[in-house]
């Protein structure tokens, strides 16, 4: 759908059509005025748009007196490190993550290095739908360029073992899905001592599947994990802030498999306490209560999970979607330190131990996602009347609206919530089976089919 998705979250839309030059400077400029004096790192993923995007706000970012710090092509992550090594106001990331090459967009980031928080994106939103001329400031800024990748890998290398990764010497498989991720990733590799093949490595956007990081987008690149004599598989998403992982055979063990074996390997050399989103498997809780340490839920969205790390003082947290964030390396997701952290697990006690025998060691849960495209008329009362509806049907369950509708019922949870960055509605289940997951997503998706009737 061609649609501007605008949210507190951030800015997607199609080239061209939803999304134009003068669309992305408007949103920088409401950007721009919420923000303390200093300079803005501006960065981008791969896609062919960026370099279009990244010029224009630079230029609106310059005429208003302000510095610009520009990344170029630059992970989500290294662009958050930016922001806090340089001290800068804030930063902008011109990406659209994991949707079609047809699409880009923006995220924001604070003075942090962190995505900005809830009621700081209302605060940009606002402005910018009720727009003000823009700021032509009488002494405009100046723009130098900045490389963050080697940063970005000096911190997580100050995260891990570095000395048993490199007595060990894994041989590693990255597909950079022609994305940001390669900059840092080929460092990191080589500072470690892994053998690497890197696959999709120019960040020119040209994508060779679809670019979310999910089993039926992989299945093409899954064989050449083992044609390489890889001892494993890594997937990161266009921008690099998600890791999928897979074993040496090219067996697809997932997102939801990344953050608990991050979790894994950080709890077990730093106890503490981990937090995670709403619609996160329940692997990570559980590998949590292993530890002895407490698992707090946050509502869905990286922001979310970052204050509630913040709150808690959080060694770890994450989201299911292959988002892992790591605080002691930068409060962002990322899929440099998520590829570290799995690695250190790998070579933990000297000895190779394989992905496959480290994602059997994790409780088996069955999970099922699926998406239903309402449009933007579902989000309002159609979609609240939904959920009552949604309830209704799991009348065992207990109910939680703090991000959508999450109903637990004994073995089994659904989550119903309308996306941020797509006019779509998620349906995320879980279960001690397969046939319980797709049960509950069944019910869930039955009453959900009213919507508008």
């Amino acid at each position: 759908m061609d649609e501007l998705i605008v949210s507190v979250s951030g800015l997607r839309g199609i080239v061209g059509t939803s999304l134009t030059a003068e669309v992305a400077v408007r949103y920088a400029e409401a950007f721009l005025a919420t923000l303390p004096p200093g300079p803005v790192v501006i960065g981008r993923d791969g896609r062919a748009s960026g370099r279009m995007f990244a010029d224009a706000i630079a230029a609106a970012v310059v005429a208003a007196g302000r510095d610009v710090l520009d990344g170029d092509v630059a992970a989500t992550p290294t662009v958050g490190i930016l922001v806090q090594e340089y001290g800068a106001a804030g930063g902008i990331q011109i990406s659209a993550s994991h949707n079609p090459p047809q699409y880009n967009g923006m995220k924001l980031f604070s003075a942090a290095g962190r995505v900005l928080t809830a009621e700081a994106g209302r605060r940009v939103l606002e402005r910018f739908q009720q727009p003000s001329p823009p700021v032509v400031a009488a002494e405009p800024g100046t723009l130098r360029e900045v490389d963050g990748a080697a940063t970005h890998v000096a911190r997580v290398l100050a995260r891990v073992d570095v000395d048993a990764i490199r007595r060990v010497r894994p041989r590693v498989w990255l597909d950079a899905g022609h994305g940001a991720g390669s900059c840092a990733a080929r460092l990191l590799f080589e500072a470690l001592g892994c053998e690497a093949t890197i696959a999709g490595g120019t960040p020119d956007g040209l994508f060779e599947h679809t670019p979310e990081p999910t089993e039926e987008n992989l299945s093409g690149m899954l064989p050449q994990i083992a044609a390489a004599g890889a001892d494993v598989g890594f997937f990161q998403d266009p921008d690099a802030d998600r890791l999928a992982v897979a074993t040496a055979e090219g067996r697809f063990i997932g997102e939801e498999a990344t953050l608990p074996l991050a979790v894994e390997a950080v709890l077990a050399q730093t106890p503490g306490p981990v937090v995670v989103n709403c619609s996160t498997s329940g692997m990570t809780a559980a590998v949590a209560a292993k530890h002895g340490v407490d698992c707090s839920v946050s509502a869905v969205g990286e922001a979310n999970v970052v204050d509630r790390m913040l709150a808690t003082d959080a060694v770890i947290g994450g989201e299911g979607n292959g988002g892992v964030i790591d605080p002691r390396v930068v409060l962002v997701r990322d899929s440099i330190v998520g590829m570290a952290l799995v690695l250190e697990r790998m070579c933990a006690g000297g000895n190779l131990q394989s992905v496959e025998s480290l994602a059997s060691a994790l409780p088996t849960r069955a999970m099922l996602k699926t998406k239903v495209e309402l449009g933007a008329d579902a989000r309002g009362p159609g979609l609240a009347a939904a959920f009552d509806r949604i309830e209704a049907a799991f009348p065992a369950a207990s109910a939680s609206r703090l991000d959508g509708l999450r109903l637990d019922e004994e073995a089994t949870w659904v989550l119903v919530r309308a996306s941020n960055t797509e006019p779509i509605v998620r349906i995320v289940a879980e279960a001690d089976t397969v046939e319980a997951a797709q049960a509950a997503v069944a019910r869930a998706s039955a009453a959900l089919s009213a919507v508008g009737t």
